[in-house]
């Protein structure tokens, strides 16, 4: 399959890591699992960078993304990062992102948004003035930040827990799903959505994530859309899922 080719080429490139292709590896403050390349390498064959990854909980999603932000910034394809995620999790990325990838991002949260206002010029955005940021998805989904994020923003935004942004129901009207939306727009923007659940039974939802990568994969779940195999085959390369069980027998040891 093209997935243990990707494998394959990931293990070879950790053992040969001296003569790889990363520029990153350098700024790491860790030796990432073979596995973990994987998204890398796929990512590295797109553009823009659109990327679904669904791998299980304690696999190494948010290595796996910043392992892709870490390269597009050393490569000089993007100068900034936004992480968007539950605000349970702000701390957590600044300190992932400072500890293992060298990137000093600032938290926008409702208590910090007003500090980081002040003093900027007339006009200015703090997405601006700070390239670097995690921010809290329910402070930045109300419709007057979103638009202004969406107008500011660097070109390479994560999005953690994206399942949460395309719920049924109301999803499609949702606060957190127009974000998105708004985002995906820009067809020059790199996105990196993560979840554990990315499909939880319904395929609506799961088709509504898969749309904020390609407009076209919005009707992955009607089994009579036209194209219906052309469009799983090219989903596939911005689509990647392992589990737990999966994954162990490559884990290298220690």
């Amino acid at each position: 399959s093209a997935e243990a080719r990707l494998l394959r080429e990931s293990l070879l490139l950790t053992l040969r890591r001296g003569a790889g292709p990363f520029r990153s590896f350098g700024r790491l403050s860790f030796d990432p699992r073979a596995y973990q390349l994987v998204p890398l390498l796929m990512a590295l064959k797109l553009d823009p960078v659109r990327l679904l990854i669904a791998d299980d909980v304690g696999v190494g999603k948010t290595i796996e993304a910043g392992l892709i932000a870490r390269e597009m910034i050393d490569r000089g394809e993007v100068t900034g990062l936004s992480v968007v995620c539950p605000p349970h999790l702000v701390e957590q990325w600044i300190d992932e992102l400072r500890a293992k990838f060298s990137i000093d991002a600032v938290p926008v949260t409702a208590a910090t948004a007003s500090r980081l206002e002040r003093g900027l010029r007339v006009g200015a955005s703090l997405f601006e003035e700070h390239p670097f940021t995690v921010v809290s998805l329910d402070y930045i989904k109300k419709a007057d930040r979103a638009s202004e994020f969406s107008r500011s923003c660097p070109k390479l935004v994560i999005v953690d827990e994206a399942h949460a942004c395309v719920g049924g129901g109301a999803g499609r009207r949702h606060q957190r799903y127009s974000l998105l939306q708004k985002l995906s727009e820009d067809r020059a923007r790199h996105v990196i959505l993560l979840t554990a659940t990315p499909h939880s039974g319904d395929a609506d939802a799961f088709a509504r994530l898969a749309g904020l990568l390609d407009s076209d994969f919005a009707t992955l779940s009607e089994s009579d859309a036209p194209r219906q195999q052309e469009l799983r085959e090219r989903f596939g390369a911005h689509y990647v899922q392992r589990r737990r069980i999966d994954i162990d027998a490559w884990k290298e040891p220690g």
